[in-house]
């Protein structure tokens, strides 16, 4: 009988070798388990609060107002014949009123405001107080009296002169009375509280001259 032969079978790696492999990528697959992961990436940024934005969101703050009446004689002086006779004009008009006082603050400049927020101070240097209007109550502003004497024309631009004049005579009155010391005051008390709410200490206001 003629005997087969078989090709040779491949060496097989030795038992103990295949257990310390095995054994080797348990002991990594254990360890990655186990390492604690790398805390997330926490980024906080914390910047002043954006003060002239702030400021500027009172837009005009009409901080004070005052009610006046004024009395405004007015009279219009004509010559007639060719000269000769002095005649006039006049009117008498009784004038009701309010003068409103406060701060613009879109006239606020960047370069007047300064802070550090570390130390949570902040100085701002406001625009002027200033009159916003000197306005006349039409329901109670009346003519009182008119008078044109016989040869003197009639000028219906008359009440209109007199209306202006008391505005400017009000608005005066008002000064005069401290209503810009009164606007300066409430405007102060007004971003004061403002910048406390965004988180300043230590506020300095000042105010511009014009």
């Amino acid at each position: 009988m003629r005997e087969v032969e078989f090709p040779p079978r491949p060496s097989r790696l030795p038992l103990a070798l295949i257990v310390l492999a095995v054994a080797l990528i348990a002991s990594v697959l254990i360890y990655r388990s186990q390492k604690p992961a790398p805390p997330p990436e926490r980024v906080e940024v914390r910047g002043a609060p954006d003060v002239i934005l702030a400021i500027r969101d009172l837009q005009k703050l009409e901080t004070s107002s005052f009610h006046v009446e004024k009395v405004i004689e007015i009279t219009e002086h004509q010559k007639s014949v060719f000269g000769l006779v002095d005649s006039k004009d006049a009117l008498l008009l009784v004038a009701v009123g309010e003068v409103v006082a406060g701060v613009d603050f879109d006239k606020l400049d960047p370069a007047a405001v300064q802070h550090d927020w570390p130390k949570k101070s902040v100085t701002v240097t406001l625009p002027a107080p200033e009159i916003f209007h000197a306005r006349l109550d039409n329901a109670a502003t009346h003519v009182y009296s008119r008078s044109t004497d016989t040869l003197a024309k009639r000028n219906e631009a008359l009440e209109s002169k007199a209306r202006l004049e008391a505005e400017n005579s009000m608005r005066d009155a008002a000064i005069k009375g401290g209503i810009l010391t009164r606007a300066r005051v409430q405007a102060d008390r007004s971003v004061r509280a403002t910048l406390r709410s965004l988180g300043f200490d230590q506020i300095t206001i000042a105010f511009r001259d014009k």
